[in-house]
């Protein structure tokens, strides 16, 4: 590789300062892995201790809604500002400070004595976990720039992302029926205290970098739009997708994101460089993270209410249930980032992957009633959903994260959490109001009896599996199209040898100055 090249791939990858030796690498990458662990377990185990919080603290069930939604506005609103935080001061920084405070939002939500008071709690995690996904995925963007190294890791964490749901699950069912409801917020401070000591001991500080500015019209343009979204789209999920506030919210949000594209497009120092979403890597991989959250929320949701509520599993024993999907998104994300991607590329590989999660839901949509095997039907489409889970996060946290400038790595990666917690949200609202009106349509139809009201519940399930299995294979054809052939390091490759190689008019230019130095000295000579 010429010098010109090799200086561009130094220049892209970034030097963290903190990828000194392979060891290294690999225990930073445990760090960061228990920093996305404890962001991923909030969005389902703090959902298995609602009731019992409920009952403690005294709350409606109106209210109950306010203990996700402060959460996800918070999150949702902030992450590409803490993206930017974290290139602007340090993703060290940043994360010690998302993890400290992550943390002790947490105590403070586990200690609650009223309902306002955990719902303040459940804002500032949302705030700090805004600061601590992005400064996590850049920290390991930065680390890991080996392409096989890459990919391995990239395995594990997105193991560990498309997994952490599932474990929230299972996590939160043994704490609530052996413990409290409050050790599924205070776990967090365990979690936070081992991952703390690991970033301080293993992390390099970082400068502030002065060729980062935060771009605050754009700030407060994608906040704003963000929070009018999720807002609007939770309100969807209770109230009605034709009720006054959730229209108004949802055409607001979506104007103020579509002037932050435009002011992105004018500014000197955006705070989303738009190349970044255009590259069709990146652009496929970020389609695939958010379409797949929409599917997604279907398995959780509504298995875990069909495994408590008409099989009369108990909350550890469902929790249970979901360990082979674990593990076969575990086995999945590793295999397809680490061995296969490299070889491959992302196109084949997401696409399959959408697939095989939208055939496992096919499988339970088909096959569910009131006494479904488990082990006959169940167990076999949570295998085929974890395989194309692991796929999808796998390659698809790779790609949305390769080939940026050090200083995008952050914005960068909270692109990435930007597009889940958006899809999460749309799924909640989108699938809840589907299966709400499919049980109304079916108690209509068949009546109120014992049985007609369980056989309306599983039929509402069924109907959300159909409708998450439709996403997941149209979002198949969407990023086949969208994702271009080839593997990441050749279109790497590629962008470094067009870097290094001089254009026409750079060398038109070159020869210009060139003969203009060259008459300045013949005119000094004479």
């Amino acid at each position: 590789m010429s010098e010109p090249a090799a200086a561009a791939v130094s220049q892209r990858a970034g030097l963290s300062g903190v990828a000194s030796g392979p060891a290294r690498r690999w225990w930073i990458l445990g760090v960061v892995g228990l920093a996305q662990l404890m962001v991923v377990l909030d969005a389902t185990i703090v959902n298995i201790a609602l009731p019992s919080a409920q009952r403690d603290l005294g709350f409606s069930i109106a209210d109950r809604q306010w203990v996700v939604t402060a959460y996800s506005l918070a999150f949702g609103g902030l992450l590409l500002l803490g993206g930017r935080l974290s290139d602007l001061l340090g993703r060290r920084r940043m994360l010690i400070i998302g993890l400290v405070g992550f943390a002790a939002a947490s105590a403070l939500g586990g200690a609650s004595t009223s309902f306002a008071m955990l719902v303040i709690g459940r804002g500032a995690q949302g705030l700090f976990g805004a600061l601590l996904a992005p400064a996590a995925l850049s920290t390991l963007t930065v680390t890991f720039t080996d392409p096989a190294e890459r990919g391995r890791a990239f395995g594990v964490y997105g193991a560990i992302a498309g997994a952490g749901g599932a474990v929230g699950l299972l996590l939160g069912g043994v704490l609530t029926e052996y413990l409290s409801w409050r050790w599924c917020l205070y776990v967090n401070v365990v979690l936070a205290v081992v991952a703390v000591a690991g970033a301080v001991r293993l992390l390099a500080a970082q400068p502030r970098d002065p060729s980062v500015e935060i771009d605050w019209p754009g700030t407060v343009l994608v906040a704003t739009g963000l929070v009018a979204v999720v807002y609007g789209l939770s309100e969807a999920a209770t109230k009605g997708w034709g009720a006054t506030t959730t229209l108004a919210l949802l055409i607001a949000g979506v104007v103020l994101l579509a002037a932050f594209v435009l002011v992105e497009r004018r500014v000197q120092h955006p705070l989303l460089p738009l190349p970044i979403v255009l590259n069709r890597f990146r652009g496929g991989a970020y389609l695939a993270i958010g379409l797949s959250a929409i599917g997604v929320f279907g398995i959780f949701l509504f298995l875990t209410y069909y495994l408590q509520l008409t099989l009369a599993y108990s909350p550890v024993k469902s929790g249970l249930a979901f360990l082979p999907m674990i593990a076969a998104i575990v086995v999945a994300s590793t295999t397809s980032s680490g061995v296969l991607m490299p070889r491959v590329g992302p196109r084949p590989l997401i696409p399959a992957g959408l697939l095989l999660a939208a055939g496992g839901l096919a499988l339970l949509a088909a096959r569910l009633s009131l006494l479904t095997s488990y082990l006959d039907w169940i167990l076999p489409a949570l295998l085929l959903m974890g395989a194309g889970l692991g796929l999808v996060f796998g390659c698809g946290l790779n790609s949305a994260t390769y080939g940026t400038r050090a200083a995008d790595a952050g914005v960068a990666s909270a692109l990435v959490n930007t597009n889940q917690q958006v899809g999460g949200s749309i799924g909640t609202a989108l699938l809840n109001t589907l299966a709400a009106s499919a049980l109304t349509s079916y108690v209509l139809i068949h009546g109120h009896s014992p049985l007609a009201l369980a056989q309306a519940a599983v039929h509402s399930y069924v109907v959300g599996f159909w409708v998450s299995a439709a996403i997941l294979a149209g979002s198949a054809v969407v990023c086949a199209l969208v994702l271009p052939s080839g593997t990441l390091a050749s279109a790497a490759g590629r962008a470094d040898l067009a870097a290094a190689q001089p254009t026409e008019e750079t060398r038109a230019t070159e020869e210009t100055r060139a003969t203009e130095e060259m008459s300045a000295r013949d005119h000094r000579a004479v």
